[in-house]
């Protein structure tokens, strides 16, 4: 028995020993991957394509490996500051040393961590086509001497980007003596459609580059030389960093362990953001298609990686085919999908080569009236304008109350240093209502005596009120450039139903007794039309106009990213660089910028006094 137990115990014993053998390699494997609370890994992605590359293809490996990676569009200043609330994990856009002034306060409380470099070589500063180079436009200094033909502009990027910061501050300090120059703020796409269409005018333009970026093998552009005060030596050398929350690569060690292999290249990073740009490939689609075509690289970033459930992980296991599934036929409806994009695309590119002579005139008239406007307001000194909006309320509302409103709102806009913009943008609202007016009220009143026009107008309205903003904004963009043309045209899309409908409304409102006296009376259609339709119609007709100047105003912010200037760029600042105190200063100028143009242009009330 005391045998028979022994022998037992050794079976058992060999039994634990040949199950430790065969589980050892697994439990250690599991041991190298991330716990469970890993498998989400937040990106920020500032909209810039290289950083839309790179975190494409990371986050595209990241999704081989089993992880579940997310993206956000965030501004700079604003990615840091969710960096420090542990709302976001990884960003891979930190371009040293012109972020120095963002990133600097969270490492300096610890809140973000940087990795390591993950791109060098770059380049960041002022460009102009080669042509304005030989043309001797070859350095910082040499911009105001070409003041006339740049038309004192330098476009940039998104408001709030670090490099329009430090392009801000240069014109503030007048440096190099650009302290009479604009800054066009837009997005790098709608910079480089300005700049695209400064080339093929042969037109002379300054503008935020860098490199990497398809745009260097598209134009033939020249580095602006002198620029060491504003963006640092070699051109704004700059190296990129992957940087995370704190304590981030302790609690993933394999999430940190790819992100410490990660480097790229700039052949490399033009390869993505060419097929993103140039083939219209979705970031997604393509990463995939570069970790594929570039197993070495993919091989040397998964040196000592595992996938997510503790498995080895290289580029042969990652590209492997994947198992059949419903998903195979989303795929299958997504690779053949219809190409409305590309038709669109073709379509205005077909406009844009047939129409460039039009659009060029209906460009110059349109600016020419924003501007003036503009220029005519801020001649005006403050005071008096203050006092005459003042009498003008008084006269036309007979409110006491209302022209103190006026005068106090005024005078608030002033103190907070919003003037200039806030005429821009009155310059703006006033010129898209008249446009708006002026085309929607007989519109309206040719729609009210043809029913069979308004049936065929009333979708077209529909889609010209739910379409969002922002798709009319990029024709718009495309065709008309940069500048306050593509804002006034787009809010004129947007507010031009109100003056129509109600216009319509009013006219086919008006009593039926009062059109068959007309015409008892003799009265000719037009006579009918002044005498009785309009004055009966006329409170319709007013609270559509006013209701077109409210419209108007809610595309200030719109407007501001193709560069139309006014309130809403310090709202799109504010939002990018995350300062609270600017937001609600914008913010109120613009309430109460609403609040004046709404209680003076609306319609009277029965029974209210003059």
């Amino acid at each position: 028995m005391r045998g028979a137990g022994v022998s037992r115990f050794a079976l058992l014993a060999a039994t634990i020993a040949v199950l430790v053998m065969v589980l050892a390699p697994l439990r250690n494997a599991r041991a190298g991957a991330d716990p469970a609370s890993c498998r989400e890994v937040r990106f920020s992605d500032v909209g810039w394509t290289d950083v839309t590359s790179t975190t494409a293809i990371t986050t595209a490996l990241l999704s081989h490996l089993g992880y579940r990676p997310t993206i956000t569009v965030l501004s700079v200043p604003v990615t840091y500051a969710s960096l420090a609330n542990r709302d976001l994990d990884v960003f891979l856009g930190n371009w040293m040393p012109t972020q120095e002034a963002d990133i600097r306060p969270f490492l300096d409380s610890g809140s973000v961590v940087v990795i390591r470099p993950n791109l060098e070589g770059a380049k960041y500063t002022l460009a102009v086509p080669a042509y304005a180079y030989a043309a001797g436009l070859k350095s910082f200094a040499d911009i105001a001497r070409f003041a006339g033909p740049l038309r004192s502009r330098i476009y940039g990027i998104e408001p709030g980007n670090d490099g329009n910061t430090r392009l801000l501050k240069m014109i503030k300090q007048n440096l190099f003596g650009l302290g009479d120059f604009h800054l066009v703020e837009s997005s790098e796409q709608g910079m480089l459609s300005q700049v695209a269409r400064a080339v093929a005018a042969h037109q002379p333009i300054v503008f935020l580059a860098w490199e990497p970026h398809p745009m260097n093998m598209h134009f033939d552009l020249r580095y602006l030389a002198g620029g060491d005060a504003v963006f640092g030596s070699h051109f704004g050398g700059a190296t990129v960093y992957t940087v995370t929350r704190r304590g981030y690569v302790a609690r993933c060690p394999n999430v940190g362990r790819l992100l410490a292999n990660l480097q790229f290249t700039l052949q490399g990073e033009n390869e993505m953001m060419d097929a993103i740009l140039d083939r219209h490939e979705q970031p997604r689609p393509a990463a995939d298609a570069w970790l594929e075509s570039h197993p070495r690289e993919v091989n040397a970033w998964l040196a000592g990686v595992t996938t997510f459930d503790g498995r080895p992980a290289n580029a042969a296991l990652l590209m492997r085919a994947p198992r059949r599934g419903p998903a195979d036929f989303e795929r299958w409806v997504t690779d053949h999908k219809i190409p409305v994009g590309e038709a669109m695309a073709v379509m205005i590119e077909a406009i844009k080569a047939h129409g460039t002579g039009f659009f060029a005139a209906l460009s110059t008239a349109v600016a020419a009236s924003v501007d003036g406007l503009t220029r005519w307001l801020r001649i005006v000194p403050a005071p008096l304008f203050i006092l005459g909006a003042a009498v003008a309320t008084w006269l036309l509302r007979r409110s006491f109350a209302l022209a103190a409103f006026v005068t106090v709102a005024l005078l608030f806009i002033l103190n907070q240093g919003y003037w200039v913009a806030t005429l821009e943008t009155l310059s703006l609202v006033i010129v898209s209502t008249l446009l708006s007016t002026l085309i929607g009220v007989p519109l309206g009143i040719a729609a009210a005596h043809r029913p069979r026009l308004y049936s065929a107008m009333h979708p077209v309205l529909d889609l010209m009120q739910t379409l969002p903003t922002f798709v009319y904004l990029i024709p718009t963009l495309v065709l008309f450039g940069l500048g306050v043309v593509p804002g006034l045209i787009s809010t004129v899309i947007f507010a031009l139903p109100a003056p129509i409908r109600l216009t319509h409304l009013g006219i086919s409102s008006v009593p039926k007794p009062l059109i068959e006296a007309g015409e008892a009376f003799g009265a000719t259609p037009l006579q009918l039309l002044w005498k009785v339709e309009l004055p009966s119609a006329s409170p319709m007709i007013l609270a559509g106009i006013t209701q077109c100047i409210m419209l108007s105003l809610s595309m200030v912010v719109i407007a501001a990213l193709v560069g139309a200037g006014g309130l809403g760029v310090p709202v799109v600042r504010a939002l990018n660089t995350v300062q609270v105190g600017m937001g609600f200063e914008a913010g109120f100028a613009i309430v109460l910028l609403a609040i004046i143009l709404d209680r003076v242009s609306r319609p009277k009330h029965r029974g209210e006094t003059r």
